[in-house]
């Protein structure tokens, strides 16, 4: 099947500013044309809860224990059009072959353990975020996961960055179809 528009995947540590990014770019990107592209944004941890793709809920961590493979099963024929901008935490799931641009969100620890702090998550589940933060731990399984070239990391601290970011990625779409103007079949280089 031939993607007409790429997917992206926007991820990073919780508290980064990941729902809000992408938010921001699918109205951007839905404003570009006329009538609207069919844009999607996927909230992955919504997604999990709506379909099922999850054994539980962990009550230590306040979180649902994701089956992977489920949630791959579900995915799959969401993506395979193109236009997703996927949300999640991680990213090293997703095959390669399904993601066009990989964004990592960072943001200054301090800032990143405020922001957990107002969202009530426990003390435990906070130091945890912020020493993955610290350590850049999803931006290492990002750069294990998928090519270089695919992967950038975009600081996530203020409003006006993420106005900045948005416009990035908006430029970045907008070369890809220009790169791809009959599109792009899954697993093309």
């Amino acid at each position: 099947m031939t993607r007409k528009l790429p997917n992206i995947l926007i991820t990073g540590t919780p508290g980064t500013g990941k729902t809000t990014h992408a938010t921001q770019l699918l109205d951007a990107l839905q404003q570009q044309t006329t009538p609207p592209e069919q844009w999607n944004h996927i909230n992955v941890g919504d997604f999990v809860k709506e379909k099922g793709c999850h054994s539980g809920f962990n009550e230590e961590w306040k979180s649902w224990e994701v089956d992977e493979d489920k949630l791959l099963d579900e995915l799959e024929s969401v993506q395979k059009p193109g236009g997703q901008i996927l949300d999640w935490h991680t990213c090293d799931m997703f095959p390669e072959r399904w993601i066009d641009l990989v964004v990592v969100l960072r943001c200054d620890h301090s800032l990143l353990w405020t922001r957990l702090e107002k969202r009530a998550y426990p003390l435990h589940k906070i130091q945890e975020n912020n020493t993955a933060e610290i350590m850049q731990v999803v931006l290492s399984d990002a750069q294990e996961s998928y090519a270089v070239e695919i992967v950038v990391e975009l600081q996530s601290e203020s409003p006006e960055q993420v106005e900045d970011n948005v416009a990035r990625i908006v430029a970045w779409v907008d070369a890809w179809r220009r790169q791809h103007p009959d599109g792009e079949g899954e697993g093309e280089e």
